[in-house]
């Protein structure tokens, strides 16, 4: 029997000694049981909440499944695959329909073990709750570290904190606190935003995350008492609770979600306190001009964001109505990236979509996307016979180890153990027939999906002419069809060209099963290069 194995420590109490651990108690059981370890996979620092197919060592672990790799998956326990039911249901079905076998070396948990359901969504919940309870739990501690004046979230510009007993307490850093009141101060006196940064990057002022002053970071958003001009910590007032970090389930991002105002909690602190009152309210009303940032806000155009600065190697976007410019250079200035180029927008858009129709539609491309298709139909064929056969051998185990039994009971009398080990066996048998019994769902042709790449390519651009939100649903595609791609202008003869270094790509999806099958369509242009 080929194993894998897969450890994963999260980022709580555990620490990377933990992967050693459960690695170890896998390899003893897989030598116990006479079987060859084919492939080892981890995830160090990753929190169970994180679907597995956006791990590193997760996405090796299902790609190693889908392509048979392994019989056995052995782990420590439930929990290390996945802390979500609903995932935990979705994952472990898919790999015990292809015939894997799950061994949880903590748990107990065991494909073949009588009651395995049960005690699947029983450990599931637990794991889940577990989840909950540790959430609640920090958001407790911090509650009474804030109560008690200490520090008790991220760390704010301006303020550093100290070690004290009983936790960290927060207090003016002076280098950083003569720049926050520089900026107030530029503030009153009528300086634009950007002209602010430009001179805090021009002088190498350290910014809060170190990548350069950007406007946005001075901004913030104004109804949440957030950015550098709105936080009232700089007049000596804390505030805290102000929103929760909520995992998105599809992509396992942390997002920011606004708590309502009356969940906030405010604790006077005037010995914080930089910028005087006075100074404060002569910002208020540039500030209340300004309204929210655009940052955070989808982009309304179709290729920015997507294209990439020669120079700096950050997105190109939308600078105004009609062009596209490097957003470093535009946010941050010169002293970020040098690059001043921009483009028409109507220029780049007509030239890339051009530049797809025809690729993509070369009898080339057409050609792969068939051969592409059919390779990985080939293999799913594969690996549902290679779980037939794995089925049939194990039902023929099964029909010697229930003979042996009967064969015992006969010599020497029913006992428990004998009739419980029966009834395991007799029910694990009718388990194999039903899965024999399972015709291979029908998928669709090499043909067909080419058919619908070339109507996905043919209609690509009437698709990308509607509002607004038909762009923002388009943009993903565009960015799976394109690749990188890179703007570049000669300094000397002002001719641009845009270079394309990887293949275009576009994910077709065929349902198979409940399952889907992901199939790459590549168009193997070569480094194109093409004026604009």
């Amino acid at each position: 029997m080929r194993v894998c194995l897969y450890a994963r420590y999260s980022t709580d109490h555990q620490s990377q000694n933990s992967v050693a651990d459960q690695l170890r108690a896998g390899r003893e059981r897989a030598a116990r049981e006479g079987w060859t370890i084919a492939m080892v996979h981890a995830d160090e620092g990753i929190s169970g909440a994180t679907p597995v197919a956006l791990r590193h060592g997760g996405k090796a672990l299902l790609a190693d499944a889908l392509a048979d790799r392994f019989d056995v998956l052995i782990v420590e326990g439930l929990d290390r695959i996945t802390r979500d039911l609903a995932e935990q249901e979705r994952t472990i079905k898919r790999l015990e329909h292809r015939g894997i076998r799950i061994i949880g070396t903590a748990d107990g948990y065991d494909t073949q073990a009588d009651g395995r359901k049960v005690m699947r969504i029983a450990r599931g919940l637990v794991n889940e709750l577990y989840l909950d309870d540790l959430r609640k739990k920090t958001h407790r501690g911090l509650q009474g570290q804030f109560e008690r004046g200490m520090a008790a979230g991220g760390r704010t510009y301006g303020y550093t904190s100290v070690q004290v007993e009983g936790g960290n307490r927060i207090v003016i850093d002076e280098e950083q606190a003569k720049h926050v009141r520089w900026i107030y101060e530029q503030v009153a006196a009528g300086a634009t935003l950007r002209s602010i940064v430009y001179t805090l990057n021009s002088r190498g002022v350290a910014s809060p995350r170190g990548n350069g002053w950007a406007a946005s970071a001075l901004v913030g958003n104004a109804a949440m008492g957030d950015g550098l001009l709105n936080n009232e910590i700089y007049i000596g007032r804390v505030i805290w609770n102000r929103r929760q970090w909520m995992k998105d389930p599809d992509t396992g991002k942390r997002l920011p979600v606004a708590r309502p105002r009356e969940e906030w909690m405010v604790r006077e602190a005037p010995e914080l306190r930089i910028v005087d009152q006075d100074l404060w309210d002569q910002t208020r009303p540039q500030q209340l001009k300004r309204g929210n940032p655009t940052r955070g806000r989808p982009h309304g155009t179709l290729f920015g964001g997507l294209l990439r600065c020669d120079a700096c190697g950050g997105p190109i976007i939308a600078i105004n109505g009609s062009r596209y410019g490097c957003s470093a250079h535009k946010d941050k200035g010169p002293t970020s990236c040098a690059n001043a180029a921009t483009w028409r927008r109507t220029d780049v858009d007509q030239r890339l979509l051009s530049e797809l129709r025809a690729d993509l539609l070369s009898q080339e491309a057409i050609a792969e996307v068939q051969s592409t298709v059919r390779r990985l139909l080939a293999e799913l064929d594969g690996g549902h016979e290679r779980a037939q056969a794995a089925a049939r051998r194990r039902g023929v185990e099964l029909d010697k180890e229930i003979q042996r039994i009967v064969d015992a009971i006969v010599t020497v009398g029913a006992s428990e153990a004998l009739a419980a080990r029966l009834r395991s066996a007799e029910l694990e048998r009718k388990a194999i027939e039903a899965t024999l019994a399972q015709a291979p769902t029908p998928l669709a042709s090499a043909s067909e999906i080419a058919v619908r790449y070339r109507e996905l390519v043919m209609n690509l651009k009437e698709t990308l002419s509607g509002d607004a939100s038909t762009v923002t649903e388009a943009r993903p595609v565009i960015a799976g069809l394109l690749g990188s791609v890179t703007l570049k202008r000669d300094p000397v003869t002002g001719e641009s060209w845009a270079q394309m270094k990887n293949p275009a790509e576009q994910l077709l999806v065929a349902v198979a099963g409940g399952t889907s099958l992901m199939m790459v369509a590549r168009a193997r242009f070569e480094l194109a290069t093409f004026g604009l």
